[in-house]
């Protein structure tokens, strides 16, 4: 029995771990891949201390953090989580755990295109992944999809390694921090597609295209598509936990849900919604385990 269970394994989880740990709350750490999206940053220039350093690197270090405290970390999936009396029980591959309290920190999942050949072409020329696949493309053409963060330092990634990169955006102005649109306007091999929507990835074997609804195709060898996520609903519905209408957990100032015992952090809810960072994340998996290590102590 544990006192804290924390669902995930990114910064939201790892932050919320080490803060149990010190606390001294008899803690586990759930989750498949430590530092989620984080190990696919190219460069994280905003994490404060480091002027620029590579996602899987930071990862790392926070991940030899976790470890060096008593914190039980299972490296595996949650299948879903169920209440019993007072207590949750977490169904993960191999097994059952028990917790009194649980932290979700699970993430979001990243949105499709929704178009035609996209799912044809996937592993084929369509990634959702830039620093995992970018060096498959070596002196080829591609195009990357979408406006933001994720898009615009997607593209820069590409710039080193591709012929011609192609940002495509469906509005006139990116959406990204100034810093990475500036470094994106001055790229070379950048060129911006905006004010358009893809329709349509066609090929043979591999992409050959993408269509847009501006009447043009760019011929490209790849599409890489970065256009934000979406939380996974499956977990936070079977524990009945409240969600806006976009599926974000809605959270109280502490990180609490409606339910009680369940506390979430990091992407999956609804704070700070236009800031999904790294250092937000962790913020708030430090206050979600001081509410249920006040929640404990309340308890005694």
């Amino acid at each position: 029995m544990y006192d804290l269970a924390i669902i995930g394994a990114g910064p939201a989880a790892m932050s919320a771990a080490v803060y149990a740990a010190r606390y001294k709350m008899k803690v586990a750490m759930v989750g498949k891949l430590p530092g989620g999206y984080v190990n696919e940053a190219h460069a994280v220039e905003n994490w404060l201390g480091d002027k620029s350093v590579a996602g899987p690197e930071l990862v790392a270090r926070f991940f030899e953090h976790v470890k060096s405290m008593e914190i039980d970390i299972i490296t595996t999936d949650v299948r879903g989580i169920t209440k019993k009396d007072k207590t949750f029980v977490i169904i993960k591959e191999g097994g059952e755990i028990e917790a009194e309290r649980i932290i979700l920190a699970i993430g979001t999942e990243r949105n499709k295109l929704g178009i035609k050949g996209e799912n044809e072409f996937l592993g084929k020329g369509v990634s959702y992944c830039t620093t995992c696949d970018a060096f498959f493309f070596r002196d080829r053409t591609v195009a990357i999809v979408g406006g933001s963060d994720s898009a615009c330092t997607g593209a820069l990634v590409l710039a080193d390694i591709a012929k011609k990169v192609y940002l495509v955006y469906r509005q006139g102005e990116l959406r990204a921090e100034p810093t990475w649109v500036a470094d994106v306007k001055k790229n070379e091999k950048i060129e911006l597609v905006l004010n358009a929507n893809p329709t349509e990835v066609i090929g043979e074997n591999t992409v050959t295209g993408l269509v847009l609804d501006t009447g043009n195709t760019l011929k490209v060898d790849g599409v890489f598509v970065e256009i934000g996520t979406t939380p996974g609903k499956a977990i936070t519905a079977s524990l009945g936990v409240k969600t806006d209408e976009k599926g974000y957990i809605v959270v109280n100032d502490d990180q609490s849900t409606n339910v009680p015992g369940v506390w979430a952090a990091g992407d999956i809810t609804n704070k700070n919604n236009k800031l999904k960072q790294i250092i937000v994340a962790a913020s708030e998996g430090s206050v979600a385990t001081y509410g249920a290590y006040l929640d404990k102590k309340s308890q005694k």
